[in-house]
């Protein structure tokens, strides 16, 4: 069963919905979507006693329905194993035994001026407790730095407006956490009906510099699932002993240094990657995503990664250069865009006037022609956009 809602619904989302009969809640965000009429769509009581009647999985493609999950479906333990994960205070909590020596504390919004930055270690992130991509979060190396970024996050939390509910993004608490050093992933997996878990697919976080938090690139391959699958395995499977996650879907973002320690950044629970950006597995694997959690399927990934040693399929989040006003804009070059990756698989427009992102486009690039995507990687983007004379 699953519950959608905004911001976005892929076409290949909706293809497996109606591949696989998966009743869907109809709610607002349904109708605006103007999804296909030959979907099983529920209305709130037929969905809520369908989960009554019997254990069901569900997904989500969005935390916006977090609010909906908690009032509607409270008799199951869904709402306790959200706020766990959703709310990154409590999650450093769930895992202190685990990491016992790491520094973290919450403050709220309005005592950002009140901190005192001495008593913190640097370098530190600072972050929503509760939060959605990279919205408000920075990271400080000095005093002097910390002066720059506190006036910097209260002008994003002022111009952050209501695209977001607050159970996606609330800047009302903020967490402040030691720097977590190492390249960063992101794992799209499910815990099955036995507590294990499956994982669907490891994509590396790519930045331009040590100070850049932005979410502009993500990459998998071979060389990536086979060297990391089983590291992140190793830690799930601890995690699943502290709270009961079968049937569960979660995207989880982690850090692992040069010596291979891991250590968890943030859980976006009943969802896989953002934006229906997870369909990118389907394009490098041929995995959907959608219908191995439903179907609980697990990958072979000896029988899937072969022949791809050559490839790096990628995520590239088009997003507007901050020193740019969208109402600067009259129009996007999608043609030119496109055109500039060896192999383009899919490009999706999105609203950049509500959103700040102008596309998501998935590639496959070489592996010998790295330079394509460290050059979008540094790029402003703004050779693809058409301005007002």
């Amino acid at each position: 069963m699953l519950i959608l809602d905004k911001p976005y619904v892929s076409d290949f989302l909706e293809d497996t919905i109606l591949k696989l009969n998966l009743p869907v809640l109809k709610n607002e965000a349904t109708e605006e979507f103007e999804l296909n009429e030959n979907i099983n769509f529920l209305g709130e009581k037929e969905f809520v006693n369908r989960v009554k009647n019997g254990k069901k999985l569900i997904y989500s493609n969005s935390e916006n329905p977090i609010d909906w999950i908690t009032n509607n479906l409270s008799f199951t333990d869904l709402p306790e194993k959200i706020d766990v994960f959703k709310d990154k205070f409590k999650f450093r909590k769930l895992l202190r035994d685990m990491y016992p020596d790491f520094y973290f504390k919450e403050i709220s919004f309005e005592k950002l001026d009140k901190i005192n930055i001495d008593e913190i270690e640097m370098p530190f992130i600072i972050k929503p407790s509760v939060g959605f991509f990279s919205m408000g979060v920075y990271q400080v190396n000095s005093a002097l730095e910390w002066e720059k970024v506190r006036k910097k996050l209260k002008k994003e939390v002022n111009n952050m407006g209501d695209n977001y509910p607050e159970e996606v993004i609330n800047t009302n608490k903020f967490i402040i956490e030691e720097n977590i050093e190492g390249k960063e992933f992101a794992i799209d997996l499910y815990y099955n009906n036995e507590g294990k878990p499956v994982i669907l697919n490891i994509l590396e976080h790519i930045f331009s510099s040590g100070e850049d938090v932005n979410d502009r690139v993500y990459i998998t391959s071979k060389k990536i699932i086979e060297k990391y699958h089983n590291l992140f395995l190793d830690f799930l499977s601890e995690m699943g002993k502290l709270i009961n996650l079968n049937g569960f879907p979660m995207h989880i973002e982690f850090r692992v240094d040069n010596d291979g320690n891991i250590v968890p950044i943030e859980v976006n629970p009943m969802r896989f990657a953002g934006w229906c950006t997870t369909d990118v597995a389907y394009y490098a694997y041929e995995i959907n995503v959608y219908e191995y959690f439903f179907k609980q399927k697990e990958p072979s990934w000896e029988k899937i990664l072969k022949n791809k040693e050559d490839k790096i399929y990628s995520i590239v989040v088009a997003d507007l250069p901050n020193d740019i006003n969208s109402n600067d804009i009259i129009g996007i070059n999608y043609e030119k865009f496109s055109s500039y990756f060896e192999n383009p698989l899919e490009m999706r427009r999105i609203d950049y006037n509500k959103y700040g992102v102008f596309a998501f486009l998935f590639a496959e690039t070489s592996s010998d022609n790295w330079g394509e995507l460290e050059k979008i990687l540094r790029s402003d983007l703004k050779e693809y956009l058409k301005f007002k004379n």
